[in-house]
């Protein structure tokens, strides 16, 4: 791509402002860059807003491009995806038709281990709720619970299942994970014992999940899982909205049988309306397991670097055609792989 006059770069979904602190773009010449803070899923409105664009830059998968979106851009040759799984939002094979190359950038990860422990952490000792009440001019209202001698269950031991087991074997939890490729030996050397899905479900005060979102694992949380948990079970979901049945997850919540722990969701923002907003079972945050300065610094630097790379006929990071960074990246298999939050 040559960078002549009024190449066009679109930064989808800057909710908090960012690129006009940190993005660089201008110092490629000639390059018109717009940032938009707002978020925009009806697909004729996208079509709009991106017809005229050369790139696109996409902060994590805020914003999909299934086939239809990507046929509908015909001048879009570059996106510039962000972190490193990418490939369940954004229709690699369509991109791959329409010469249009993907291009990602590395993460931090342990950024959302610890907003699982976080929100474990809120759930069990109220601190949200304590400091509400410190605030409206109160002192103590409620009673914590301890988490040492809980059982862990984790779904998924790989790149944030492994330090989300150490952290809990460090507060004294008995700890115990199940993923399909799970092996009994991997699980003990990280402090862990495999166990079989339905005992996971059924033994653990906690439930973590930390599986990659794809055909074998969407819904791999069904009813039966939810129904078989413990009362007032809290299930902790940084991964992804799809592992998990939404019409029996708001069902178990709703009837107030288990406790819910969740930062993301089928539709983001998450509508004004929607149940999770005012369940006093379910403690909510708007996907910020990713959302740290030292991340958003390194996707809009290693953006910037894709960019130029891409410019200079030296494509960098590609995700699509062949996929070599992808590859590198990702060494591990699926069932036993991180969540992308930092995804």
């Amino acid at each position: 791509m040559s960078p002549g006059p009024g190449l066009r770069l679109a930064i989808l979904d800057d909710y908090q402002d960012f690129t006009h602190s940190w993005a660089r773009f201008a110092e490629i010449p000639n390059v018109d860059a717009t940032a938009f803070t707002d978020h925009v899923a009806d697909e004729d409105a996208l079509v709009a807003r991106l017809g005229n664009c050369d790139v696109v830059m996409r902060i994590r998968e805020r914003t999909p491009f299934p086939a239809t979106l990507l046929r509908r851009l015909p001048k879009l040759k570059l996106l510039l995806a962000t972190g490193m799984r990418n490939a369940g939002s954004i229709d690699l094979p369509a991109a791959d038709e329409l010469e249009i190359t993907v291009c990602a950038t590395e993460a931090h990860h342990q950024s959302t281990v610890e907003i699982v422990w976080g929100l474990v952490l809120d759930a069990y000792r109220g601190i949200s709720r304590e400091q509400a009440s410190v605030r409206a001019g109160g002192w103590q209202v409620g009673l914590g619970t301890a988490l040492a001698g809980q059982t862990l269950g984790i779904m998924g031991l790989g790149n944030m299942g492994t330090p989300v087991a150490a952290i809990g074997k460090i507060l004294g939890m008995k700890v115990i994970a199940w993923s399909p490729n799970l092996t009994p030996e991997r699980a003990s050397a990280h402090g862990a014992q495999r166990v079989d899905k339905q005992t996971l479900f059924a033994a653990s005060d906690v439930i973590t999940l930390h599986m990659p979102l794809m055909d074998s694992t969407r819904g791999i949380v069904g009813e039966g899982e939810l129904a078989a948990m413990r009362s007032g079970a809290l299930l902790v979901n940084t991964s992804r909205a799809g592992l998990v049945d939404g019409g029996a997850l708001i069902a178990a919540v709703s009837q107030r049988r288990i406790r819910l722990a969740v930062d993301v969701f089928e539709t983001e923002p998450l509508p004004a309306d929607h149940p999770f907003r005012s369940l006093p079972n379910v403690l909510a945050t708007p996907h910020i397991g990713f959302v740290t300065e030292e991340n958003l610094r390194q996707m809009f630097d290693e953006s910037l670097e894709n960019l130029k790379a891409y410019i200079a006929g030296s494509p960098m990071r590609t995700i699509n055609a062949v996929h070599p960074f992808l590859a590198n990246a990702q060494a591990t298999r699926p069932g036993e792989g991180s969540d992308s939050n930092a995804r």
